[in-house]
């Protein structure tokens, strides 16, 4: 059976031409996912442009429009976000009921910042490169290790190299041997809550 919905969340650069593949291999693989737009059709050339974007609607207006892209929906969902992305993803995982999961793509941040704890039986997986300057140095890294550490179903998986959004075919960035392998984890994750 499929997954009740799937939600992914596009990284700054908007709903690029990279994370429909990424939503239709994992429609491929017999889960129900849902893209999002938060920019309203807008997309960006640069990660430096989206996040301009994002600075000049404010970080509360993203997460209100990620809270409610979801309205409706069933419970059983599993929450995943790309870089941006994560932090709605991350929110809705820790503060939704009936979240089945989430999958945090490049970006991880403290759990406190929407809680005290993770929640119990919703399983997460982290994944980012270890030398990836907005990853590894700033923060996001240690946060996905103490969210491992704290939470007994959490995975990290750290991928060598300095890209950030490789894990999307439509930038520069894209590393495709790492982002294979998200997938295929990914994948088996998402089996896994079924």
């Amino acid at each position: 059976t499929a997954l009740a919905a799937g939600v992914l969340r596009h990284p700054a650069p908007g709903l690029t031409e990279g994370v429909r593949p990424r939503a239709e291999t994992l429609r491929g693989a017999g889960n129900d996912v849902h893209t999002p737009d938060r920019f309203e059709g807008r997309t960006f050339a640069t990660l430096d442009e989206g996040m301009a974007h994002v600075q000049a609607l404010g970080c509360g207006t993203v997460l209100e429009r990620a809270r409610g892209a979801v309205d409706g929906y069933d419970l059983g969902v599993v929450y995943a976000g790309v870089s941006l992305g994560v932090l709605p993803a991350q929110m809705l995982a820790q503060t939704q009921p009936g979240a089945k999961g989430a999958v945090l793509l490049e970006a991880c941040v403290p759990v406190s910042e929407f809680g005290d704890a993770w929640p119990d039986a919703v399983p997460v997986q982290v994944h980012g490169m270890d030398a990836d300057p907005s990853f590894a140095g700033e923060g996001d890294l240690d946060a996905a290790r103490e969210l491992v550490e704290s939470t007994p179903d959490a995975e990290l998986f750290v991928y060598p190299g300095d890209r950030h959004l490789f894990t999307d075919p439509s930038l520069p960035s894209y590393e495709p041997e790492a982002a294979a392998l998200v997938t295929e984890r990914v994948i088996r994750f998402l089996d896994g809550i079924r």
